[in-house]
């Protein structure tokens, strides 16, 4: 079912996936890729949880998809954990819900969000994190090289003069199967966003620059240690844009109960889709959220 809920002065809209069956039902809300809508990864995934018995909710973070908020295509990290924090609180509330079984579900990018949320946030029973990102800023810095990511950074400052002189906001591709600049350069993520495998009606080509700053200087080590509930982490052995010993190093400062399940895919996107992949990353998360919640 279509639903809304408030967050922080935005309206967001999202996707209330339901099992059949009487409720309460066990809940997991989702939060995916890097400029994603509902209708693609987390609406894919969400409506696999609900075959397996959890009420599932794709939503569009403000500024994305169906949401409100401005400016559009506008990567807030901040505010992607206030709409997830929104959305727990919506969950909760709904007669269909156990509000003690409340879970996370964080893919890619997404999964930073997650785990910033499930730090401070005791309602999160337990956490899966997918092909989740693991970034730093000084592990981003050492991947682009010190002096391409300070001519980034460079970038970035002068675009941002341009829109403090002109009130004029400068997009990029979301995509860009040439490479820079882009949110998610190079022909990987075009295969999914560029073709029928990921394009949507909800979803554009475009992010603001500055969204691309917001990703490329995300934390997620500072959280990881503070994470109380139990931890599922489900990567690919194959994938080169977050390789797995990025997952293998976030397992090990997680604090708690934890478990890690490593795919034989060839490609980060696999965990997008591929019913080879996504099916077993449900299933194990399905089994961990049961056992934990």
């Amino acid at each position: 079912m279509d639903v809304t809920f408030p967050s922080n002065g935005a309206r967001l809209s999202g996707t209330l996936y339901l099992p059949e069956g009487e409720g309460p039902h066990p809940a997991v809300v989702l939060t995916g890729p890097f400029a994603g809508v509902k209708e693609q990864v987390t609406g894919g995934y969400a409506a696999l949880f609900a075959e397996r018995g959890y009420a599932a909710l794709a939503f569009d973070h403000r500024n994305w998809g169906a949401s409100e908020g401005t400016p559009r295509q506008h990567e807030d990290a901040t505010a992607k954990v206030t709409d997830l924090r929104a959305a727990i609180g919506y969950v909760a509330g709904r007669p269909e819900i156990d509000p003690g079984r409340i879970t996370v579900c964080g893919v890619c990018l997404g999964g930073i969000y997650a785990t910033q949320l499930a730090a401070f946030d005791p309602r999160v029973r337990a956490l899966a994190l997918v092909a989740a990102a693991y970034n730093n800023p000084e592990l981003i810095r050492d991947r682009f090289g010190a002096q391409n990511f300070a001519a980034l950074m460079t970038t970035f400052a002068q675009i941002a003069q341009r829109q403090a002189e002109t009130g004029e906001i400068e997009y990029w591709p979301a995509i860009n199967p040439e490479g820079m600049p882009a949110g998610n350069p190079g022909q990987e993520p075009f295969e999914y966003y560029g073709t029928e495998r990921g394009a949507r009606p909800g979803w554009e080509n475009r992010c603001t620059a500055l969204s691309v700053l917001q990703e490329l200087t995300l934390d997620v080590d500072a959280y990881l240690p503070l994470v109380g509930a139990p931890t599922l982490i489900v990567h690919g052995r194959g994938d080169q844009a977050i390789p797995v010993t990025d997952a293998k190093a976030a397992f090990e400062k997680l604090p708690g109960h934890k478990e890690l399940l490593l795919l034989d895919t060839t490609d980060h996107i696999e965990l997008y889709d591929d019913d080879r992949y996504v099916t077993p990353a449900v299933d194990r998360a399905v089994a961990f959220f049961t056992a934990h919640t």
